[in-house]
């Protein structure tokens, strides 16, 4: 049994505001992962290599996998004509 509902089964309203809740995540995540990327080499250039060093690798895929549900989102909206 599936819980989730595919792409092609949303309603248009909620093709567009799924569309528009994955946009502001995604770019959300984004400015994060930025952020912690640049304060990370920050902080190994001032205090060396720490465990924590890895954490916007880490979150990499969860970005990649957030644009990629965009993309889907945005090109049923497409082909829908919304």
């Amino acid at each position: 049994m599936r819980d989730t509902k595919l792409v092609t089964e949303y309603t248009n309203e909620e093709l567009i505001s799924n569309e528009k809740k994955a946009k502001a995540i995604t770019i959300m995540l984004m400015v994060a992962i930025l952020l912690l990327f640049i304060s990370t080499m920050f902080l190994t250039f001032k205090k060396g290599f720490s465990a924590l060093s890895v954490v916007p690798i880490a979150l990499l895929p969860i970005l990649i996998i957030n644009i990629n549900n965009w993309n889907k989102l945005k090109k049923e909206k497409a082909n829908r004509n919304l």
